[in-house]
């Protein structure tokens, strides 16, 4: 497939997301200044208050203590909350960018990328990165301000205390993140563990018969056991450090207050230190224990921006993966022009498809397809045969444009299918796999896809042609009723497929074993509403059935060495 190489957008589409959303920012920087300045003010006042407590006036002292405290608080609460709305508003910028990517990506990455491993970076990676912002850079900013701060008061109020927390908080940053990594180890274990147990439950529910056939309930018991026994350690591990993490803090925190203490009243040089009135005791005992806060914070919020920056990782192969050249749109609203794709297939002499020397493998020591050559005329129908894995299907995404081929030439209406813009595709073929996929909405956005340029005329006309348009109607709200998986039938889904493929009336119909699974009634019906939608269409099918039924041309695709695939029918390698 044509691909490019695309630039890093993550960073430049962060950087546009920060930029749109400039005034939220600004105002978030303010708020977590004024939660710094003011998280910072109350122990001072309350040391006034306590110092000037026999003069009697220490009513304003006290109202302005009120004031601050409560001021703190609604400033904390609107750091964290506007820090909630600027994560929300950078998870939904980037994954707008990566739904916008999905759209760039070749057929290539879906067949080498499990569906899982895409979703998991869009919903998990990015909510990962969402810490980034609202437990993560933002917050730690916001602690890492807030204990120099304290360190400043502490020092301009006793320097031995201040020294002190310098040689200090570096032991205790070490313990906390010592802490935090055991703790999250055994709770990544529990999870573990509680996940396995939970996947057991419905594993045992749908092998229950053979679990009795082969008398293996005391196995599948003991493996239960196993799975909630390692959560059981794993959670009193946690539940271990956790509770041995506070004492150390208050030991700590009550160890500095005592210190403090007893150098102040010792006189002397040491009274120079620490000395201090009683009201800046108080101040100091309230400053350090509120170190130890932002102190704790910081070391979870250094894990959140690991595992964010794990997440960027990963985000950022998506965005930097190949994308497919997408050839300009065209501003018709329906490929009626003469300067569109199937304007110059005009006359029966002029082939729908033509493949020319066609090879292809998605993997270089196996190849699919080799010199393959093949044309389809006007209002021809066509069957592929072979075995299964010869090559049948990756041909019609050859011809969907979805591959390319790595040698020989695709020509769909006289034009390079992966050059036909997105919107004309749907006017030129139709094609309808082996299972129907819905899509959310009602039973017309099963067949129109919520593409304005098909009508309700079109989406009815398509039903009747399939034969559907009864069953319907006599639903309550007809084809306005809601879709759900149990409203029609697998042959009713099939004819689905068939509504949405001509619905938009092309002119060649890909068919991909439209019958397979199907009963022998079922089939007839498929196969009698497959006759309506093929007339004056070319059909080129992976269709023993249709082919009995229809007739026309039947070619037996073969090995690339060469050997027929087909006892029934010579090879027709080319046509």
């Amino acid at each position: 497939m044509r691909k490019t190489k695309a630039s890093d957008p993550l960073g430049k589409g962060l950087a546009r997301a920060v930029w749109q959303h400039r005034f939220l920012t600004l105002l978030l920087v303010l708020m977590i200044a004024a939660s710094v300045i003011i998280s910072v003010y109350p122990p001072l006042v309350l040391a006034e208050l306590i110092d000037h407590i026999l003069e009697g006036n220490i009513l304003r002292y006290a109202i302005l203590y009120f004031a601050l405290t409560a001021l703190g608080g609604l400033t904390d609460s609107g750091r964290e909350v506007l820090i909630a709305v600027f994560g929300q508003k950078i998870t939904h910028s980037l994954r707008s960018i990566m739904a916008d990517k999905l759209y760039r990506l070749p057929a290539e990455y879906y067949v080498t990328t499990e569906s899982g491993v895409t979703v998991s970076r869009i919903v998990n990676d990015v909510s990962a990165v969402e810490t980034l912002f609202t437990s993560g850079i933002v917050s730690m900013a916001a602690d890492v301000c807030k204990v120099i701060s304290i360190l400043i008061v502490v020092f301009t109020r006793s320097t031995g205390l201040g020294m002190l927390l310098i040689l200090l908080l570096p032991v205790l940053f070490y313990i906390t993140r010592l802490f935090q990594k055991r703790m999250l180890a055994a709770q990544k274990d529990r999870q573990k563990a509680v996940g396995s147990a939970n996947a057991q439950i419905p594993e045992t529910l749908h092998n229950l018969r053979a679990l009795h056939v082969f008398r293996a309930e005391g196995w599948m018991r003991k493996r239960y056991s196993r799975f909630i026994r390692d959560g059981f350690q794993a959670m009193e591990r946690s539940n271990f450090y956790d509770a041995i993490y506070s004492p150390i803090i208050l030991f700590t925190s009550a160890f500095l207050v005592a210190v403090m203490m007893c150098c102040a009243s010792a006189g002397g040089r040491f009274a120079s230190l620490f000395g201090l009135t009683v009201g800046g005791a108080a101040a100091m005992i309230s400053y350090v224990s509120k170190i130890f806060e932002p102190l704790e914070a910081i070391g979870m919020e250094i894990q959140n921006v690991q595992t964010a920056f794990a997440g960027i990782s990963r985000i950022r192969e998506l965005l930097q993966a190949a994308e497919r050249v997408c050839p300009p749109e065209t501003a018709e609203p329906v490929p009626d022009t003469d300067t569109q794709p199937g304007a110059a297939v005009n006359s029966t002499a002029d082939p729908v498809v033509s493949c020319t020397d066609l090879s292809f493998s998605y993997v270089p020591e196996i190849p699919i397809l080799r010199d393959f050559s093949l044309e389809l005329m006007p209002e021809e129908s066509v069957t592929l045969a072979g075995r299964t894995g010869i090559g049948k299907s990756t041909l019609f995404k050859l011809i969907l444009g979805l591959y390319t081929p790595q040698k020989g030439t695709i020509r769909v209406f006289g034009q390079d299918p992966e050059e036909i813009p997105d919107a004309w595709k749907r006017f030129l073929y139709g094609y309808v796999e082996q299972t129907f996929r819905p899509v959310p909405g009602t039973i017309e956005d099963q067949i129109s896809l919520s593409d304005p340029r098909i009508s309700r005329e079109a989406v009815l006309a398509a039903l009747d042609t399939v034969g559907l348009l009864p069953t319907v109607e006599a639903l309550p709200e007809k084809e306005q009723t809601a879709f759900s998986a149990g409203l029609f039938s697998q042959g009713q889904l099939q004819l689905l497929s068939i509504a949405r493929a001509i619905a938009a009336d092309p002119k060649l119909l890909l068919l991909d074993e439209i019958t397979s699974g199907l009963d022998s009634l079922t089939e007839a019906r498929v196969l009698d509403a497959l006759r309506k939608a093929c007339e004056n269409r070319t059909v080129f099918s992976i269709s023993h059935r249709l082919y009995e039924q229809t007739g026309g041309r039947r070619i037996v695709l073969e090995r690339p060495d060469g050997t027929a695939e087909s006892a029934d029918s010579a090879p027709v390698p080319s046509c």
